[in-house]
């Protein structure tokens, strides 16, 4: 039951507080049905008892919560309480898993170790109860803390190509967890009376520091952990198992901004709600058990407040007072950033865009469609090339192969600076201007000289090209920035990449690629519109000009793959750094943020990346890749692709 005739009177009240912000024509009230077609089963293993021969745990305390979904629907890395285990001690838990009938080997629990200093720190690895020898049933993610060959048990799981194991199954039921440091190394077990996997290391562990604390966090895919009880307290206490009214609630994955139009249905496709109970007792909580309303309605331009309200308690009873949680949402009529009016009566010099620093040796690639009144050849875009207080102009380059500046001036625009690529007719390259796709490439020589290099698909189906090449006034290589404006026209930065409404799955679309020659350096940058997971973000693929070699597929959340990445590597030169010290706020943050990705062929056999992140949230995020040593630097080229997210190139 939704008890929508409890939270009308809760919605008004909602509405009331939010027409101060917005104005309210109305708003859209959604809600979502769908049926507990698990609780039989999930009952069934929550009442199953020692399945056989679990054993009793002396010193367990009871600590009753739930880590997952009771629909399965948790995504990867859902997880528990934080349990710290000084060196020498022993943990021990137990709960009730259910598993996912879909038979996937990988939906199961999972071990996630890290170092404790106060908070969570470096994660060591992850350890899950599945067992299959081929596949990621346990990783390192700091060094070679965790050693495949250590593992033991009582069963061997092994899937094929499709990932399907209907053995998994035997995994349901009540299982004991050991997490044991007592003699100076690390012993895991994970038993649920039927089968047991095992992890037994008599050497140091952690190897850097076998002293250090370390914590565990229990973690779930499209399963359900139903915690019952730990012999070390957690952080933030024990949980008893009287059931516990809801305090809070938390709205997550809903869209910054969405095309006017768009349903509700599709606004809240990726929703969840983080709700906090008495106890300091919190959980995940689908859609389909919250009620939604759009304050003003969707049906319009601007600022609109998407609300929610839970009304269950932990267990799912109803509750004695709903909780409400809403967050903004833009409705646009384009996804995209504009510079000038979409009629073309922006004069000269009267719109920018934002201003970007290029550094030595380094290429800047931005795409956008212009617009023209048609009127001149002049009513195009303009590129400005300056120092950062803009008192210094190295060039003021027009589209219509004319400029000035510095590096324009005297015998300079006859010589050096003379642009290329002029067309044989003007008339038609004009027409032609208006919707044309253009590619930009700026480069910072490094030497006090400067080239920009324009690629032109007009609307014509013909390419243009002007290149304006060695500008060479550049009196600080350090001090280079560029911008863009306009003269009775527009430009649109509108080259998307992925569905607008982050459906597209992964590798699905992919954006042009770029060769990065040899110590060089080239930078992207576009707005980064996440989904509901870490790695629902951007990823950069880094590869050979026929794509069949993969020197790194990196996503934003620092992990990645390819050759680049084998064996020892991943611990020496190619460990990415910059983690976040919380995923929550960085996933949140992602959504809209603005990011700047630099590929740099060091022209040595390696290759570095480095990703900017300003945070929807203000704060700036960086993450790292640097030293892929297994790279061809003659054919060295990178392209962006997509996982349940969608990207606008700027």
């Amino acid at each position: 039951m939704r008890h929508l005739n409890k939270l009308a009177s809760v919605f008004c009240m909602a509405a009331l507080g939010m027409l101060s912000l917005t104005g309210c024509e109305g708003g859209d009230l959604y809600k979502i049905d769908a049926p507990d077609w698990l609780a039989d089963k999930i009952a069934e293993f929550a009442d199953s008892g020692d399945n056989g021969d679990t054993p009793e745990i002396e010193g367990l305390h009871e600590d009753v919560y739930n880590i997952g979904n009771a629909d399965l629907t948790a995504s990867f890395f859902t997880l528990g309480k934080t349990y710290v285990i000084p060196a020498g001690q022993k943990w021990q838990a137990q709960f009730n898993l259910t598993v996912n009938p879909d038979n996937k080997y990988y939906k199961n629990f999972y071990v996630v170790l890290n170092q404790f200093n106060g908070d969570v720190g470096d994660e060591y690895g992850v350890i899950r109860y599945d067992n299959d020898p081929n596949k990621n049933s346990e990783w390192n993610t700091v060094g070679t803390e965790i050693d495949r060959s250590l593992i033991g048990g009582n069963f061997n799981n092994a899937s094929g190509d499709d990932d399907l194991d209907p053995s998994v199954q035997d995994m349901n039921g009540k299982v004991t967890l050991t997490v044991d440091r007592s003699n100076g190394g690390l012993y895991i077990e994970m038993n649920n009376g039927k089968l047991k996997k095992t992890y037994t290391q008599t050497t140091p562990f952690p190897s850097t520091d076998p002293g250090v604390d370390i914590c565990c966090r229990i973690g779930v895919e499209a399963s359900l952990v139903s915690f019952l009880g730990s012999t070390i307290e957690p952080i933030g206490g024990y949980t008893s198992k009287e059931d516990k009214q809801p305090l809070s609630l938390t709205l997550k994955g809903i869209p910054g901004k969405v095309l006017v139009g768009t349903d509700m249905e599709t606004v809240i496709a990726n929703a969840t709600a983080e709700v906090q109970f008495e106890q300091g007792v919190s959980k995940t909580v689908a859609a389909k058990d919250l009620t939604f309303q759009a304050i003003p309605s969707l049906n319009s331009l601007g600022t609109k407040n998407i609300v929610a309200a839970y009304n269950l308690t932990y267990k799912g009873e109803a509750a004695v007072k709903p909780v409400i949680g809403s967050t903004e949402i833009q409705v646009v009529d384009k996804m995209y950033t504009c510079v000038g009016s979409t009629d073309n009566t922006t004069a000269f010099w009267q719109a920018h865009s934002e201003r970007v620093k290029i550094n030595p040796k380094e290429t800047f690639v931005t795409t956008f469609t212009n617009y023209t009144s048609g009127a001149n050849n002049w009513n195009n875009w303009v590129v400005v090339l300056n120092s950062e207080d803009g008192l210094t102009e190295y060039g003021v380059l027009r589209a219509d192969n004319w400029g000035w500046g510095t590096g324009w001036a005297g015998e300079e625009l006859a010589s050096k600076c003379t642009p290329s690529g002029g067309q044989a007719n003007w008339d038609t390259w004009r027409a032609a201007m208006n919707g044309a796709k253009v590619t930009m490439y700026i480069t910072n020589n490094g030497n006090g000289t400067a080239d920009v290099k324009t690629v032109t698909l007009g609307n014509d189906g013909q390419t243009y090209i002007q290149d304006y090449i060695g500008l060479n006034t550049v009196t600080n290589p350090d001090d280079f920035y560029f911008h863009l404006t306009v003269d009775g026209s527009h430009i649109e930065f509108d080259d998307v990449l992925g569905a607008e409404d982050n459906s597209s799955t992964f590798w699905s679309a992919h954006s042009e690629q770029f060769k990065v020659p040899a110590k060089q350096t080239l930078t992207r940058r576009f707005r980064n519109y996440g989904g509901g997971s870490n790695w629902n973000n951007f990823v950069i693929c880094l590869t050979s000009e026929d794509g069949l070699t993969e020197y790194g597929i990196l996503r934003a959340d620092n992990w990645g793959w390819g050759t680049g990445w084998a064996g020892e590597e991943l611990a020496s030169k190619c460990t990415p750094s910059g983690g976040q010290a919380n995923w929550d706020t960085w996933l949140a943050a992602m959504e809209e943020a603005m990011v700047t990705v630099s590929v740099t062929n060091n022209g040595n056999g390696t290759a570095d990346v480095k990703c900017v992140m300003l945070g929807k949230d203000g704060q700036t995020y960086i993450q790292d890749y640097i030293g892929l040593n297994t790279v061809n630097s003659d054919d060295l080229w990178f392209r962006f692709t997509i996982d349940g997210c969608h990207l606008v190139f700027e």
